[in-house]
């Protein structure tokens, strides 16, 4: 299978059709270009938007005059392809890349964005490339290092994948090299040498021995995560390898901070080298915040943490409380059977109207 060509977005379609024709516009992270020129295009038009163009990020504005703002949000670049476009409907989900993570939820802020033109609320929508990879490509971080003030708002929604449920904050991430280090030597004397591959073995029964801590933060409970994901090391078949490194990553509850959790990760693997790779804080849950409160009332539902990090984290570190909230269940992102519930697309989308002070969907 392969993607299908797309050269125009049709606003005046529902959000299930819509859904399917951006999905089926090839996007892995750096190639949304052409994505981002389609969204340009369709918006370009409509006279009640500014519209902001960085990279291939878009922001769509409102300028109503009213009291608070609130920001609309998702990303459009996917990961790879894994033989799952074009997209496929069989009536309840449809199905392929980009469907749950996070295409579906882009439309719905495309339709709102078309065919809201006076919310009771001032609307930033935006339209970033490059979550999916490196925090060095990631179009919202471009937009707040750059344009600050066009994301500066009362409150944010992130449309990321939560079963159209209310997620709130969200976990902190660290990434690092768990270091071993050996002298080489012949395989056939291995007795001259020492084997780093070997010792790396009590690396891997501490975390196998890891009980995970489960923090009450806000009033919801989080699962934090501590796990090899890659472990290299080696120099030849005939060689006793003299550095092996685990990669392991620490999934963190929002009640750390990112030294808090460098100092627990030092103290879990004392004794080894460590050499650290990227981090990134986590995100309280807000629900504190009267904005995040009315959202809640608004949407309905049971609010729950969310296992993972978003670009919350990035709206909390400008002052923006956030959560996130979009159609998909977010276990099927990144998979190659990925789909979204048709139904939830159509009731995310309801209830953002409602919010944003419409009765349903035009």
């Amino acid at each position: 299978m392969t993607p299908m060509s797309v050269e125009h977005l049709d606003l005046a379609a529902d959000a299930v059709s819509l859904t399917e024709t951006i999905c089926n516009v090839e996007s892995v992270s750096l190639n949304e270009a052409h994505l981002c020129d389609l969204l340009e295009a369709a918006l370009t038009p409509l006279t009640h938007l500014t519209l902001t163009r960085i990279g291939n990020s878009l922001v769509a504005r409102t300028d109503l005059g009213h009291s608070e703002r609130v920001v609309v949000a998702g990303h459009i670049d996917t990961v790879p392809l894994n033989n799952n476009l074009p997209v496929r409907n069989d009536g309840e989900f449809l199905h392929g890349l980009g469907t749950c993570d996070m295409k579906a939820g882009v439309a719905i802020a495309l339709r709102l964005a078309a065919t809201m033109p006076a919310p009771n609320r001032d609307v930033t929508y935006v339209f970033y490339e490059a979550e999916e990879i490196d925090a060095k490509y990631n179009g919202l971080k471009h937009i707040s290092e750059q344009a600050p003030d066009l994301i500066a708002a009362n409150f944010a929604i992130l449309m990321e994948p939560s079963n159209a449920q209310v997620e709130a904050g969200c976990q902190g991430t660290l990434r690092f090299d768990v270091i071993t280090r050996g002298q080489r030597a012949h395989s056939a004397r291995a007795w001259m040498g020492h084997n780093a591959i070997h010792d790396a073995g009590e690396v891997l029964r501490r975390l196998s021995a890891y009980v995970a801590r489960q923090p009450d933060v806000d009033g919801l409970t989080y699962h934090e995560g501590l796990n090899a994901v890659l472990i290299s090391g080696g120099v030849a078949a005939n060689v006793i390898p003299d550095e092996c490194r685990v990669t392991v990553n620490h999934r963190f509850a929002p009640d750390r901070s990112i030294a808090e959790a460098r100092q627990f990760v030092t103290d879990f693997f004392d004794g080894f080298e460590i050499e650290f790779i990227d981090e990134d804080s986590g995100a309280r849950p807000g629900l504190d915040l009267p904005a995040a409160q009315a959202f809640v009332r608004a949407v309905g539902g049971e609010v729950k943490p969310k296992f993972g990090w978003t670009d919350v984290a990035r709206f909390t570190r400008l002052g923006v409380p956030a959560v996130n909230f979009g159609p998909g269940d977010p276990a099927f992102a990144h998979r190659a059977d990925e789909h979204v519930p048709i139904a939830q697309i159509r009731s995310t989308e309801a209830s953002l109207r409602t919010w944003l002070g419409e009765d349903g969907p035009r």
